[in-house]
């Protein structure tokens, strides 16, 4: 008996490289941001890509850290390639962690592709950690 292929039904959310930025009408809020940003780099220091042993942030995955005076956080994100599997998962990671921060009321990540991610954004504590000098 032959087996017919499954036909998934067409998913009404935009590719993530399709969608306009959600982040593109935050104003950030110099104060807040001195205030709040610190917090908010080292929550993105907890979140890991499953495929490499160094965080996010210091491997240059994070463009962008906005926050307004509200409380509310943008993040502007990357992977490492676009057709990275965490491109599932790593996203509402990110969200989780910067919404764990204390006095923060809320977080949306954009993933750009622009400028693309190259190993020049890694910190060197993360180029040693992975031996690349």
């Amino acid at each position: 008996m032959k087996t017919l292929p499954v036909i998934q039904p067409a998913s009404t959310e935009a590719p993530v490289e399709k969608r306009p930025l959600q982040t593109v009408d935050m104003a950030n809020d110099p104060e807040r941001n001195v205030a709040l940003k610190p917090r908010i780099v080292t929550a993105l220091s907890t979140v890991f890509d499953p495929e490499i042993p160094v965080n996010i942030y210091d491997l240059g995955l994070i463009y962008d850290v906005i926050v307004e005076s509200s409380g509310r956080v943008g993040i502007r994100m990357t992977l490492t390639a676009p057709a990275c599997p965490a491109a599932q998962f790593l996203p509402d990671r990110v969200k989780s962690a910067v919404e764990s921060v204390p006095d923060v009321t809320g977080a949306i990540v954009d993933v750009v592709w622009d400028p693309p991610w190259s190993r020049e954004r890694m910190s060197d504590a993360a180029k040693l950690q992975l031996g690349l000098f």
